[in-house]
């Protein structure tokens, strides 16, 4: 799996077991944003790969080729799938109602009770409780938070971590968990899921001129349209960029645009006076929960199926085949 950003740091810290043999004794945590990667295993793979009574299954089985891929190349000691047991939170809704709401569908499909569920493929629909029965069976952590998106769950564990953090996502949102002192970085798929960039403190100021908790201060301003974020009008990236270069955040941009000795000029210190109401709610809906009531559970990657006997099942009855076999082999090296 390819990486435009070279360099892969290596654990930290370390002790000398029996025999001399250098051990880690810092553990480093992979945190998959696991709807983002199953929506681009779907989109990357051929619908033509089934199971044997026909069903899709591409989002399975590239989902399993990416997981086989990301331990093969990274070598996570603790690896966790971080679901979205809420993709639109209505504490988020409440704040700023657009949030999302593009991504609602109009209508209900035929049948169902739910009509604020999210659009998705008809054909990917079916395989999401696939892919968390193989999850499972394999013994992968697999942890979500009710009321809360997989960001949340993310942002939780980064938290908590002890050691280096891979986070890996097609979300940028998460560009803003980016820490370089604590060794937190971004694996971001650019094409399907074959390469990846990796996001850290420089890459970051390099493409965005922030860093990581900057990156939630530019997000807001400039907005967001695939996330129903309005932004404050008139100012883009490059200009949220600069303003933050001059003020360091958005609490100290706030305050030049109040103080009319400030050089912020009259257009930008209108634009951020009026779209006040919308700062001050806008920062608690872009930036990840921190604090989310996640379970305790081992986050070990496990080295043998937890279920074996059902694993082999769900094999057969989806027809898994060398994706799960690849997978398998990978955890047990």
């Amino acid at each position: 799996m390819g990486l435009k950003h070279i360099g892969e740091p290596p654990h930290i810290g370390g002790t000398f077991g029996a025999y001399g043999i250098m051990r880690s004794v810092t553990r480093r945590l992979m945190l998959l944003d696991t709807a983002s990667l199953y929506f681009r295993a779907y989109f990357g793979v051929p619908e033509s790969v089934k199971a044997p009574d026909g069903t899709p299954v591409n989002a399975v089985r590239g989902l399993l080729d990416f997981i086989a891929r990301l331990v093969q190349d990274h070598h996570p000691d603790d690896l966790v799938a971080c679901m979205d047991f809420d993709w639109r939170p209505q504490w988020r809704v409440d704040l700023i109602p657009s949030y999302k709401a593009h991504r609602v569908a109009e209508e209900a499909p035929a049948g169902s009770t739910a009509p604020d569920e999210e659009e998705i493929p008809d054909t990917l629909s079916p395989q999401v409780p696939v892919i968390e029965e193989v999850l499972d069976a394999l013994g992968i952590a697999r942890i979500g938070a009710a009321g809360y998106e997989a960001d949340d769950v993310i942002g939780t564990l980064t938290a908590r971590a002890k050691g280096p953090v891979d986070i890996v996502t097609g979300d940028r949102d998460l560009f803003q968990l980016v820490d370089d002192a604590r060794g937190i970085r971004v694996l971001y798929p650019l094409k399907g899921v074959g390469t990846l960039q990796l996001t850290d403190g420089a890459a970051l100021r390099e493409k965005y001129g922030v860093d990581g908790p900057g990156y939630a201060d530019l997000a807001l301003l400039r907005g967001d349209p695939s996330d129903g974020l309005p932004g404050v009008p008139g100012i883009g990236e490059k200009t949220a960029a600069k303003l933050l270069d001059a003020y360091g955040d958005l609490a100290g941009i706030i305050a030049a645009a109040q103080d009319p000795t400030s050089k912020i000029t009259p257009a930008q210190r209108k634009r951020l006076v009026e779209a006040a109401p919308y700062l001050a709610v806008a920062p608690k809906v872009v930036g990840v929960a921190t604090d989310v009531p996640v379970p305790e559970t081992d986050l070990a990657l496990p080295v043998e199926p937890a279920d074996p006997e059902r694993l082999e099942a769900l094999a057969a009855q989806w027809g898994l085949g060398g994706a799960l076999q690849r997978l398998l082999v990978t955890l047990h090296r």
